[in-house]
């Protein structure tokens, strides 16, 4: 797996955490002192390009608060990220996931990538992990249920496979689509939901840089209950935008319906960016309870990558456009 530094925020030699530190999480996460968190987690600072055609030059992982009164952030533990999860094609208790999942096959898998592309394919899992490079990317997750998490992710850029296939003038947007199988996911069961999960990004928002299609975490395997074996990882936007289990990348004209947009649009729209200034209509999204943590926090526009992808968004009512 590939380590990058970059020119504009040099990570020096001293900042890069040692591996035996790393895999023992519990005793680094609860013992360690906020210098060496902070260190861990320092920042990356790419610039955001908005040209749909090409990925930015630079990648990035956690850039950390300036700001005195925001707390440091810590990774989570591996069995926090891995027993605490949303996924309803399994069940809506979060606790209950891991379980429900744990033998659901991801092997063999295939990922049709499509639509408005020069070069449609299909890729078997294995293909993706020789063909693009795989990163580590430690992000905040920012659930729309206002908990949070601090994720150690392993992937690939979108962008990589995006220009893989070529997209035609006429692409403006990307629709995911997960993989429908009631007889291993019960929660598909259930006529209340348009089953197959679908999520939708535009297109420059898919090939911003630390858009990323995840394999694993904390250096292993992805488990199904986070997504196996491929899943969206869009940290500025809450949560449910980064779509588990993908079978289907579909470039489109139009923006495309999504799940949770067409059950209640007025509650989850398309973009779905963390924003504390506009709340849920059943809660505030000014605070969140980060998993692991008494306290409650103050959430952070674009869930802290506002200097990354507030350009995206510039000719933008948000409040409108949420």
């Amino acid at each position: 797996m590939k380590t990058r530094k970059f020119d504009a925020v040099p990570i020096a030699s001293s900042e890069i955490t040692p591996e035996a530190l790393y895999y023992s999480r519990r005793k680094f996460i609860r013992a360690a002192s906020l210098a060496a968190a902070a260190a861990a987690l320092s920042a990356c600072l790419p610039t955001p390009s908005p040209a749909p055609t090409e990925a930015p030059s630079s990648a990035g992982s956690m850039p950390t608060p300036s700001s005195p009164d925001v707390p440091p952030d810590t990774l989570n533990t591996y069995e926090e990220i891995t027993t605490y999860n949303n996924f309803y094609e399994f069940t809506t208790s979060k606790e209950g996931v891991a379980r429900l999942a744990k033998d659901f096959r991801t092997a063999p898998w295939q990922v049709e990538v499509s639509g408005l592309v020069h070069k449609p394919q299909t890729f078997g899992i294995e293909d993706l992990l020789k063909k693009f490079q795989v990163e580590e990317r430690i992000y905040r997750l920012r659930c729309v249920e206002a908990w949070s998490m601090v994720i150690p992710w392993n992937g690939f850029r979108l962008s990589e496979l995006l220009k893989a296939v070529e997209p035609m003038t006429s692409a403006k947007y990307v629709r995911f689509e997960t993989i429908f199988d009631p007889s291993s996911m019960p929660g598909q069961k259930s006529s209340f939901y348009p089953w197959p999960y679908s999520e939708g990004l535009r297109l420059d928002e898919a090939y911003h840089d630390l858009t990323i299609l995840s394999t694993g975490l904390y250096g292993k395997t992805l488990l199904p209950q986070n997504g196996a074996p491929l899943r969206l990882v869009v940290p500025w936007k809450y949560g449910f935008k980064s779509i588990k289990s993908i079978v289907k990348i579909e470039l489109v004209p139009d923006e495309p319906e999504t799940l949770w947009s067409t059950i209640a649009p007025n509650e989850y729209g398309f973009y779905a960016n963390v924003n504390p200034n506009v709340r849920h209509p059943r809660w505030s999204q000014a605070t969140e309870r980060r998993i692991g943590e008494t306290n409650r926090r103050k959430t952070l526009l674009f869930n802290g990558y506002a200097g990354e992808v507030a350009g995206l968004y510039a000719n933008m009512d948000l409040k409108t456009h949420y």
